[in-house]
C-alpha cells in the first residue's frame, strides 16, 4: 500500500511548505466541514470568508459552482453539504476520532473475490479499502489489527469476503511491513509544529487541511504494534483544539 504524506521542513509557513493552497472552494468547504450542523446562510459565509481575501463575489461564484458540481445543496439562502460532502464529514470526524476497542492478537482479513473488474472499479475498491484502514499485504488480500469499531459498508460484501485471522508472522513485524509508521510519525511531529506556529487563519486552515489528510493515513494501530512516543493522540488533540477555536472565530465574525 502506498500513501502520500506531506513532507515539509517545520520552520517554514504553509505557503512555503508544500501545502495546498486554499482557494474559495476550499474554505468553504473546510467551513462546513468543521460545523454542525454543515449548513450557512450566503451572509455568514461572506463575512466568514473576509480575513481569506475572498470577496463576496468571488465567494458567490464559487458558490454556484459548487452547487452545480453536487458540492453544495441550497435552500434560499442557505447553503449546505451535499449527502455526498455528509459523509466525507463523517469519514473526517472518524479520522480525528476513530472508535477502537481491546486488541487480543486477531487480524481483520478482507479477500477480493470479484473478478473481471474495470480499471476505474479496482482504484475505487481500493480507495475503499485504504479509507476502512486495511493495507493490501498482496494482490487481493487486505488486512489489520481488529482493533477498529466502524461499520463495514453493505455495498462491498458483494466483491470482497472478510475474515478474522492469527497470522503466524510476529504482528510487530508485520505491522512494520504493511504501514511506513516512521515516516508517518515524523511527518505528524512536523504538523504539530506547524499548527502550533500558526496565526493567520489562512495558514491555519491550510495546515489544518493537511492534518485531517495525514490523520486519514493514520492505521489506528494497538499500543503493542505502535513506536515509543507516537504522536497521533497529540496530533488529534492539536487538530482538534485549533479547529475548534477557528471554527469559532469565523462564526463569531459571520454573525456579527
Amino acid at each position: 500500500m502506498s500513501v502520500q504524506y506531506v513532507t515539509m521542513n517545520a520552520s517554514q509557513g504553509p505557503a512555503g511548505a508544500g501545502l495546498r493552497p486554499l482557494s474559495a472552494r476550499s474554505v468553504v468547504l473546510s467551513l462546513l466541514l468543521g460545523t454542525h450542523p454543515p449548513e450557512l446562510p450566503v451572509k455568514d459565509l461572506v463575512r466568514a470568508v473576509e480575513p481569506f481575501g475572498i470577496g463576496g463575489s468571488t465567494l458567490r461564484a464559487a458558490l454556484s459552482r459548487m452547487v452545480a458540481a453536487g458540492d453544495l445543496r441550497r435552500s434560499d439562502t442557505v447553503h449546505g453539504l451535499s449527502d455526498r460532502l455528509l459523509e466525507r464529514q463523517r469519514r473526517q470526524d472518524a479520522a480525528v476520532q476513530p472508535e477502537t476497542r481491546p486488541w487480543d492478537g486477531e487480524w481483520e482479513m478482507a479477500v477480493v473475490t470479484a473478478t473481471g473488474r474495470e480499471p476505474a472499479e479496482r482504484a475505487e475498491l481500493r480507495a475503499r479499502l485504504t479509507a476502512l484502514r486495511l493495507a493490501e499485504l498482496r494482490e487481493g488480500v487486505w488486512l489489520r489489527p481488529a482493533n477498529l469499531r466502524r461499520p463495514w459498508p453493505g455495498e462491498l460484501s458483494p466483491v470482497v469476503r472478510r475474515f478474522t485471522a492469527r497470522p503466524e508472522e510476529p504482528a510487530a513485524d508485520l505491522a512494520a511491513r504493511l504501514w511506513p509508521v516512521d515516516d508517518w510519525a515524523a511527518t505528524a511531529r512536523v504538523l504539530l509544529a506547524l499548527v502550533a506556529g500558526t496565526d493567520r487563519p489562512a495558514d491555519r486552515f491550510t495546515a489544518l487541511a493537511a492534518v485531517v489528510r495525514h490523520l486519514l493515513a493514520d492505521p489506528v494501530l494497538p499500543a503493542p504494534l505502535l513506536p515509543a512516543g507516537w504522536p497521533g493522540p497529540a496530533l488529534r488533540t492539536a487538530y482538534s483544539d485549533r479547529r475548534r477555536e477557528l471554527t469559532e472565530q469565523m462564526l463569531t465574525r459571520a454573525r456579527r
